[in-house]
């Protein structure tokens, strides 16, 4: 019975990161099949928490439903934890691959940040906001999938995951600009001349691109020191096959700068996919 339902939570777990999280569902199915389902369910409730500001109108809602997975994890979870898939794979994973539960309720302050329009002051405010979330998810991945090995990716973890996050919000650009929320740090904005309401406005389009350029270069500047960081060991280089995707979002990003808000920076999927089979096999970020 209890062998079923891990089955049927991993099933729910891949089916939703199928819907909102394509690029680490692929990666879940890259993985060693016996370790699937620890790492869907920690990407499923990193997707739950990336997805919270889609969901709710204002921050107070959203920070109810930040408080429930806080309360998952310090122990007092409300009502049965069976009745959400997520909760109750993250669970099983953190109880069979020992994991730091701090790790992942830091990673839901973090994510408390995108409940509200504050700007990141400075590079050092988004590379903490990157650590907590991107670079801390690769490690927890890494855990799940070799404990032994886990340690000696750390630093490419850290350095990987500010690449990633970088790009992702690239990615996401012109719908946080709709919003009036702003990750670009006002360090590099002020660097380039430009204020949060000048860059939102975005009619400023030269200093703009510059911003854009300096924030892509940010991203490039971390994968490198991640590739530097020597190499990945076979066993935990799933957990870093998204990584594969953020230099040619970077690369373009810096290429188009401000037209980032007319034309979409994503790749198609069968491009994303066949990038991520490749590194699969080449073990290469």
């Amino acid at each position: 019975m209890v062998d079923g339902n891990i089955a049927t939570n991993q099933d729910i777990c891949l089916a939703m990161l199928r819907d909102n999280d394509r690029d680490r569902y692929l990666a879940c199915l890259l993985s060693p099949q016996d370790k699937r389902g620890a790492l869907a369910a920690l990407y499923a409730f990193n997707a739950e928490l990336a997805r919270i500001r889609d969901l709710v109108h204002e921050p107070l809602p959203g920070e109810v439903r930040m408080q429930y997975w806080h309360d998952l994890l310090e122990g007092s979870a409300h009502g049965s934890t069976a009745a959400n898939p997520v909760a109750a794979g993250l669970l099983e994973a953190i109880e069979t691959y020992r994991l730091p539960r701090k790790t992942l309720v830091d990673m839901i302050e973090a994510r408390t940040f995108d409940l509200y329009d504050d700007p990141m002051e400075t590079r050092l405010t988004l590379e903490g906001y990157a650590g907590e979330t991107a670079s801390a998810l690769i490690q927890l991945a890494s855990l799940v999938l070799s404990p032994e090995e886990a340690p000696r990716s750390a630093d490419a973890a850290g350095h990987a995951g500010v690449a990633q996050a970088i790009a992702g919000l690239l990615l996401l650009m012109p719908l946080h600009r709709r919003r009036g929320q702003l990750y670009i740090p006002l360090q590099i904005l002020s660097a380039t001349g430009l204020d949060r309401y000048a860059f939102l406005a975005g009619e400023d389009r030269p200093r703009i691109s510059a911003a854009i350029e300096a924030f892509a270069g940010l991203g490039r500047e971390h994968l490198a020191k991640a590739r530097g960081a020597g190499p990945i060991a076979p066993a935990v280089f799933p957990a870093f096959l998204p990584v594969t995707l953020a230099e040619p979002v970077l690369r373009k990003a810096q290429r188009r700068g401000a037209l980032l808000f007319d034309r979409p920076l994503q790749p198609p999927q069968w491009r994303r996919q066949l990038a991520m089979a490749l590194a699969a096999s080449r073990r290469k970020i």
